[in-house]
């Protein structure tokens, strides 16, 4: 199977042409630095993405804004925010306060993005 990508890895956004037999990247042409190589083979065998997302918080109708702490599989981001929309977090929260440990066992904690006190 042939993928054509963009790396988003820096300012030039290289575009990127790689084969891939199912199991491995066979080839891949395109990048200019190392970086599009690795985000190119990441990117077709195991693409991550940072979720970010707003949170219920308790007494208040004013969400929290809420990310993860690291990447975690794009196959998890719809179970990710199913059990982010499910909990609500406790005021008060700190800016960087871990509010869910280990998202959907992905090894990534979400973690507020603002204070709510």
């Amino acid at each position: 199977m042939k993928y054509e990508l963009t790396c988003i890895n820096c300012p030039m956004g290289c575009r990127i042409t790689a084969d891939y037999d199912g199991k491995e990247v066979t080839n891949i042409e395109g990048y200019t630095c190392r970086r599009g190589l690795l985000y190119a083979q990441s990117e077709i065998t195991d693409p991550t993405r940072m979720l970010t997302a707003l949170m219920a918080l308790e007494g208040t109708h004013v969400p929290l804004p809420v990310k993860t702490d690291r990447p975690i599989r794009k196959a998890l981001l719809p179970k990710a925010l199913e059990q982010i929309k499910s909990t609500r977090a406790k005021r008060p929260v700190r800016l960087g306060a871990v509010v869910i440990e280990n998202v959907c066992n992905s090894g990534a904690n979400v973690i507020a993005t603002a204070e709510r006190l």
